[in-house]
């Protein structure tokens, strides 16, 4: 969560309720009901007391726009280097704050993603526009890895998303001077980070983690395999970093040297493995659980125009892995909505209006490094923030050092991401299917015109503004992405080498997700998902049912049920009423229905043009064989990929049995672990009606062992602070067994409440023992949690703890864990609700539920 600013002059005056907001948003995205709630739930300017100060996303695009021509204003051209600026940036116009609304305005043609929307131009929180991190791979000692562990919360706290490479850390087994006599290797270090990007990850704050290993260190093995138990490492994204060393010997079925220092001529730590059993081990975790994810670190650092430069050699990404950079450096992202550069869709006479692509990617560019500046200036505002804190320097030492780096890094590099969205959309109103030869035609001609005007723009901005400061012709002859530029934009080529570039790096394709929500369109790179769902309304007046059209559920409610379409193809529907649905142009080629190598062909067209990565999902039905996984990774090695995801549909769902397997069930009888004397303990508190609850959740291995819970006004006087500390077994003089509670105070010394099995009503404690019986006997939290649903309570305060024992367990359920038996209210999705940070959501339409 950012941090809280006094309002300042600028600050809105007016507040809105939020039935006032979502009247309004409703109309301004046509009724489209999840857009309005997405914008609203992220990005509407909220002042410090929470009260809404924007209405509709037309104050949000002005508070943009304002910040964005204030930058402009800023530069001044000589008349003299105008001669020497492209075709196009001698005729244009300035981007004044008119020109730039208009280009925010509906979400039409250029959206700054994430953070930009949400803090640029906040007068009320302190925070980073920029939407990627990637940090110092940790050092080598446990000092280091603290550090790391530290940056880590300090940069998700202010919505960034981070991620940083494990291989500089010793494998297990390899001595080490302290206590332990042995490290303990990458692993056992992973928790943690993931546990920290989860903890930071609450109460609105935004935290997302990528964790990167090289394929040639020792513990590889274990790093890949770590997240097929779906409770593990639940905070964090994996990837390994794929060599072209190790896929030539795949290829060509060799031995493997596994070493660490894993770039070390003489490594101490060395091991030779089959590369094909190494590969099929990948590939099959890849299969069952869709990671790790795959990068191939060799293209991602020769095809690049920032990493062949010495002191910005990639060390990592960012969570979705379309933002390689080094340690210490971030990136901002905006996306083009390739949409609405086509004239008269679905039409016989759709034509892409490629003038308009040119210039409003050129403008684009340079709102992309106004962005820089204004990143900068935010930066300057977290290191200030940071200095007036009370906090002792020695405290908040490394998060100022972590800020200042980022500083530097920025104002050196001047990094940017721009990238696009609603290409599926582009093609269809073109009239060509997603993945048929002429549309690959078309992107690879719209992706070159993005190349060009990006390059064109950040050339002339050298020329206006200065170079970035390490452009160095020499240094450019080394990347492959510059050897391509240059045969295929001569003339642009000339003029950087001349006169250098504004950017490092300038573009990127990262997800879309929530941006393809408000643009109403498909998102990035990706097919569309689905043309259409079923939605369900329930009636709130029964006296207008229609027993033909409504139908009454188990409890006794009435709902209506209809069909929501594709914002796009809902357009294509208008436009061609008399048509059958199945002559639309999306049809055969939906997420689902794509040909993966199509897929791969499309990713390689777009990489050639893109200085960064991209980041797309190949979807797989649920019976792809592990072959096709296998298939699919090597041939986008072979096509000049820097990265690829697989997902196949229900391959997170939990552990994995076959149709077979399931058939073979049976009964089985298990025996609890013992209870330790002292039991790790999280304190949870919430609110349940009018009353203050507290439960004692005890954890065995991190997972649910025991609960004790009751309303805190029964309890032990405990400090609001205290979230954690240990339940103890002891027996009193007569040698009944006891339960006491301690914590360590803020000074540091322990602090015991003796009596914690008093402390709560004999009815509530009962029932907890019940409950913990169950508990550690292994049933799934969720399974737990659905018993707890189902229990048939008379008496009230029976129930008022049932809804905090409920609540109190939902927290300990693995993220993306599938609420079986659970129908979504609102798209009817029998399979779409999950667990998501103990809320109920749904993957098919966006409804989410906390209780």
């Amino acid at each position: 969560m950012t941090d809280s600013l006094p309002v300042s002059s600028k600050a809105p005056a007016k507040t809105y309720t939020y039935d006032e907001i979502l009247k309004k948003c409703l109309q301004y995205f046509s009724g489209d009901e999840l857009a309005a709630t997405t914008w609203i739930n992220k990005y509407c300017l909220k002042n410090n007391s929470g009260q809404f100060v924007e209405l509709s996303p037309d104050d949000m695009h002005l508070r943009m726009s304002i910040e964005f021509a204030r930058v402009e204003k800023s530069y001044n051209l000589d008349p003299e280097e105008k001669k020497s600026l492209s075709e196009y940036g001698q005729k244009r116009k300035p981007l004044t704050q008119k020109v730039i609304h208009g280009l925010f305005k509906n979400f039409k043609y250029v959206i700054p993603q994430g953070s930009v929307m949400s803090i640029l131009g906040n007068p009320y929180v302190v925070g980073s526009l920029s939407n990627c991190v990637v940090v110092k791979a940790p050092l080598d000692s446990y000092g280091g890895i603290m550090y790391t562990d530290q940056q880590l919360a300090q940069l998700c706290k202010r919505r960034c998303g981070v991620g940083f490479d494990l291989s500089k850390i010793r494998p297990s087994g390899v001595s080490v001077k302290n206590a332990a006599g042995s490290s303990s290797g990458v692993v056992s270090f992973m928790e943690r980070f993931s546990n920290t990007t989860r903890e930071v990850s609450q109460n609105g704050r935004r935290g997302a983690l990528m964790l990167t290993i090289e394929v040639t260190h020792p513990d590889i093995e274990e790093f890949i395999t770590v997240k097929q138990d779906l409770t593990r490492v639940t905070g964090a994204n994996i990837s390994v970093r794929v060599t072209d060393e190790f896929m030539k010997a795949v290829d060509q079925d060799k031995e493997f040297a596994l070493r660490w220092p894993v770039d070390a001529t003489l490594p101490q730590v060395q091991k030779t493995v089959s590369a094909v059993d190494l590969w099929n081990k990948i590939i099959k975790c890849a299969h069952n659980t869709a990671e790790p994810g795959i990068i191939f670190w060799d293209h991602q650092h020769w095809y690049s125009t920032s990493s062949v430069y010495p002191e910005f050699t990639n060390e990592s990404t960012n969570p979705c892995s379309e933002i390689a950079m080094q340690g210490g450096d971030s990136c901002r992202l905006m996306a083009i909505n390739l949409f609405s550069f086509v004239d008269r869709p679905f039409t016989s006479e759709s034509v892409f209006n490629y003038e308009k692509f040119y210039e409003v990617t050129y403008e684009a560019q340079r709102l992309m490094d106004d962005l820089v500046d204004l990143e900068l200036e935010s930066v300057e505002g977290i290191i200030h923030k940071i200095e007036q804190d009370e906090e002792p320097d020695y405290i908040k030492q490394v998060e100022l050092d972590t800020w200042k780096m980022l500083y530097e890094n920025g104002k050196k590099g001047r990094r940017t991401g721009l990238g696009f969205t609603a290409l599926a959309d582009a093609m269809a109103a073109l009239g060509l299917k997603f993945d048929e030869p002429a549309a690959v035609e078309a992107i690879e001609k719209i992706m070159q015109m993005k190349c060009r005007a990006e390059f064109d723009s950040s050339i002339d901005m050298a020329i206006e503004r200065g170079r970035f400061e390490a452009f160095d012709p020499k240094v450019e002859a080394n990347s492959k992405f510059v050897e391509y530029f240059k045969e295929v934009f001569p003339e642009s080529y000339g003029r950087m080498i001349t006169y250098g570039r504004r950017n490092i790096s300038i573009s990127t394709v990262a997800p879309t997700g929530t941006v393809s929500m408000l643009t109403q369109t498909s998102s990035g790179i990706e097919p569309v998902f689905m043309l259409s769902y079923k939605r369900r309304r329930k009636l709130a007046d029964s006296s207008k049912v229609n027993e033909e059209i409504h139908f009454k559920d188990d409890t006794g409610d009435w709902w209506e049920e209809f069909d929501v379409y594709h914002n796009k193809l809902k357009m294509w529907m208008e436009q061609h009423p008399n048509k059958p649905l199945k002559a639309n142009p999306y049809e055969g080629a939906t997420a689902g229905e794509i040909d993966w190598k199509q897929r791969i062909e499309i990713q390689s067209v777009i990489q050639k043009y893109v200085t960064h990565s991209i980041s797309s999902t190949i979807n797989l039905p649920e019976d792809t064989p592990i072959s096709t996984i296998n298939k699919i990774y090597l041939q986008a090695w072979k096509s000049g990929l820097k990265g690829i995801t697989v997902y196949r549909d229900g391959s997170r769902s939990g552990v994995l049995v076959s149709k077979d397997d399931k058939k073979k069930e049976r009964f089985v009888e298990t025996k609890a672990p013992k209870r330790p004397d002292e039991l790790k303990t999280k304190v949870i508190r919430f609110q349940n009606e009018y009353e203050h609850w507290l439960a004692f959740v005890g954890l065995l291995d991190d997972k649910p062992y025991e609960i004790f819970t009751g309303r805190a006004e029964d309890a032990f006087a405990l400090p609001t602070w205290v979230d954690e500390g240990w339940v103890i077994k002891n027996h009193d003089a007569q040698g009944k067994s006891r339960y006491d509670f301690r914590y360590v105070d803020r000074q540091g010394y322990n602090v015991t409440i003796e009596g914690l099995s008093r402390s709560f009503n004999q009815q509530y404690w009962n029932y907890a023992k019940l409950l913990s019986g169950i508990l550690r006997h292994g049933m799934p939290i969720a399974d737990v949690v659905n018993l707890i649903d189902n229990l048939n309570l008379d008496k009230d305060y029976i129930n008022t703890w049932k809804n905090g024992v409920r609540r109190a367990l939902k927290t300990f359920i693995p993220q993306g864990t599938v609420a079986e038996g659970h129908t979504c209210p609102e798209c009817g999705d029998s399979e779409g609700l999950i667990f998501e940070e103990g809320c109920l959501k749904c993957k098919s339409c966006g409804y989410s539920k906390c209780s």
